[in-house]
């Protein structure tokens, strides 16, 4: 898989620019429900945008997440590396939260 390949079931989804990489936005009530659930590590991409949200579960992941919370104009403003399946993370300032395999949260 090519760093830019995004998971089938997020390739009608637009894409935008953050932190240096280009990933799909959960514009979908499914992609938003499901963010990265139920992938396996190597088909998450480079992880997934979901805009007007201040928190994500990680039940039903096969993986851990780096969660990246951002504010309006998409700056991170907080991180929580490598969280562990069946939680619940937030940030109450976030606009927006990057979901990445964990390990790929570092440089955003």
């Amino acid at each position: 898989m090519t760093a830019t390949a995004h998971p089938y079931r997020f390739r009608r989804l637009p894409t935008a620019e953050v932190a240096s990489r280009r990933v799909p936005v959960a514009v979908t009530l499914l992609s938003r429900l499901l963010g990265l659930s139920l992938l396996r590590p190597g088909r998450a991409g480079e992880g997934l945008l979901i805009p007007g949200c201040r928190s994500v579960h990680t039940f039903g992941m096969r993986f851990a997440l780096d969660v990246v919370f951002l504010d309006r104009a998409r700056r991170p403003i907080s991180t929580r590396r490598a969280v562990p399946r069946n939680r619940f993370v937030g940030d109450r300032r976030a606009a927006a939260v990057l979901e990445l395999p964990a390990g790929r949260g570092a440089e955003a």
